[in-house]
């Protein structure tokens, strides 16, 4: 790296740094297991403050916990329910953004993760009460067999503010 450095006098020089080293760090990469060595820069114990990114993972966190302790707390054929409508959201979400209106595309992840979440509570209480693999799988085919179609609550919403809106025009 070349740096110009300007002396009192009108005379100029041009004086010659090294570069830093780089800092190689050996990351996995998802390929067979092959080692590829990448630049990264140096984090020291100085720099890394709380207030940062990693503040904000533990508040995640309580909440996750908060989400999870609510979860466990429903019982099985609530859990079920609740599925069922967040799958309905889902799909209204896949409408609304299939017809490009205004939505939340945040929305999708958090709907995903909770009913992650419902299912893995759903499979430990499985667990628990001994049921193997083969026979949850012939459980949750029967159960989804057994799922009767009904609107989401978000479209039911829609629908209730509609008809709102008809007999409001309707009477004047």
């Amino acid at each position: 790296m070349l740096s110009l450095c300007a002396a009192p006098s009108s005379t100029a020089s041009f004086v010659s740094k090294p570069p830093p080293p780089p800092v190689l760090s050996s990351r996995k990469s998802g390929f067979h297991g092959v080692r590829v060595a990448q630049l990264w820069p140096i984090v020291r114990n100085s720099q890394v403050s709380l207030s940062g990114p990693s503040s904000t993972s533990v508040v995640m966190m309580a909440k996750k916990d908060e989400e999870l302790k609510d979860i466990r707390t429903k019982t099985t054929e609530q859990l079920n329910e609740e599925i069922v409508e967040l799958k309905g959201e889902l799909f209204m979400l896949r409408l609304q953004r299939s017809v490009r209106n205004e939505f939340k595309s945040s929305e999708f992840r958090r709907m995903r993760k909770r009913i992650a979440r419902m299912l893995t509570v759903k499979r430990e209480r499985e667990i628990d009460e001994g049921i193997n693999k083969r026979i949850s799988r012939k459980l949750d085919r029967q159960w989804k067999k057994s799922i009767v179609v009904k609107p989401p609550p978000s479209l039911l919403k829609l629908r209730e503010e509609e008809a709102a809106e008809e007999a409001k025009e309707s009477s004047t």
